[in-house]
């Protein structure tokens, strides 16, 4: 009887054991990506905004979003926190989705406003990316949020500029080399 006890309790212990090993495995095979430390540089200068979007007018905060890439999770709650932000602010937040993708972006960044797509996004080197145009209606920055396997507030590109752009001082950024967690946006 007491081999039996025995024998059941090293079965169940072995059994969890198992299903605890398989479900790591999983979780790790799923969700967790091994960071590429390669640099890739983010080239703005055939970035245009669509004619009704042209000109003067609100600063514009353009997404790039794919949503197949495991990156975006990263940042989508620091974009939230951005249109929190700075949207009071008249800042106008755009959402570009990569061409021949399927998905939804989570509810609070419903407030982005989808664009068919943008004169030279064709040549967009990565996801997920940001570019971001000034009252004049000027390129200020195209790049990453961040640098970095992750992004949020304290290591965003984003708020300083935004900042900058809000008390009328001038950034031209518009070409930037960062090491991230990048998808393609072509192929």
């Amino acid at each position: 009887m007491r081999i039996t006890k025995t024998l059941l309790s090293t079965s169940i212990a072995l059994l969890c054991a198992a299903a605890l090993w398989w479900a790591y495995d999983s979780f790790q095979a799923r969700y967790l990506r091994p960071f590429d430390n390669q640099a890739t540089l983010f080239d703005g200068s055939q970035l245009r905004l669509p004619p009704e979007l042209a000109g003067p007018g609100p600063i514009r905060v353009v997404h790039f979003w794919d949503p197949a890439c495991p990156c975006n999770v990263g940042n989508q709650q620091h974009l939230g926190e951005l249109l929190e932000h700075f949207a009071p602010q008249g800042v106008s937040f755009h959402v570009v989705q990569r061409p021949g993708s399927h998905g939804q972006l989570p509810a609070n960044l419903a407030a982005l406003k989808p664009l068919a797509g943008l004169p030279g996004s064709e040549q967009l080197p990565a996801t997920p990316a940001v570019a971001i145009w000034d009252r004049n209606g000027d390129l200020a920055y195209f790049g990453p949020y961040s640098e970095g396997a992750v992004c949020n507030s304290s290591n965003s590109f984003i708020e300083p500029i935004l900042k900058a752009l809000n008390e009328g001082r001038r950034v031209q950024a518009s070409n930037t080399l960062a090491v991230g967690c990048y998808c393609p946006w072509a192929g």
